[in-house]
């Protein structure tokens, strides 16, 4: 099956751009591309794609998950397995959430670091990412005294500098 993936990065703000991808090991470049829940894309329907396909400028109504099929030009009914799923988030609707580092955002190599991520926005769910990183952590919100909502993600000993990013999801629009 081919491999679906988004470049710079899944998590893309409101009115940027992102490239879906697909690769498929045995070299088909061509693809097409479906989107699994969420507000249709007309853009997609119907079309083959080579390589890439170009999201710009990016709407709420791309938010969702992608998959890609491969096939081979000389034998159009034969296609390949349904691809990995490719989720894309929207960002830059709501408010920006606020970003904390305890004890601080500077600690010696060792040390434990929890990363705290609050909102006046009753978002559901908090995504934390590392730069550079596909793989981002996911915990629930929870009211906090002052009445913000609030996840805390413990990163444990710090080995690795990095610039972290958290992002407010709701329920019914992840």
């Amino acid at each position: 099956k081919p491999f679906c993936s988004a470049w710079p990065s899944a998590v893309v703000p409101q009115g940027g751009h992102v490239t879906l991808r697909c690769h498929y090991r045995r070299g088909f470049n061509i693809f097409t591309l479906y989107k699994k829940d969420g507000v249709p894309v007309p853009e997609l329907y119907n079309r083959i794609f080579w390589n890439s396909f170009l999201i710009s400028p990016v709407t709420p109504a791309h938010a969702g998950t992608y998959r890609c099929r491969g096939f081979h030009p000389h034998s159009p009914t034969e296609w390949s397995a349904p691809s990995n799923p490719l989720v894309i988030m929207v960002t830059g609707l709501y408010e920006k959430p606020s970003l904390s580092a305890q004890p601080g955002p500077t600690v010696c190599a060792g040390e434990n670091v929890t990363l705290s991520c609050s909102s006046w926005s009753s978002f559901d769910m908090y995504h934390l990412s590392r730069e550079g990183e596909a793989h981002q952590l996911r915990l629930p919100a929870v009211p906090s005294i002052n009445g913000t909502f609030q996840a805390d993600f413990p990163l444990g000993p710090a080995t690795h500098r990095g610039t972290y990013r958290c992002f407010g999801s709701f329920r019914g629009s992840p």
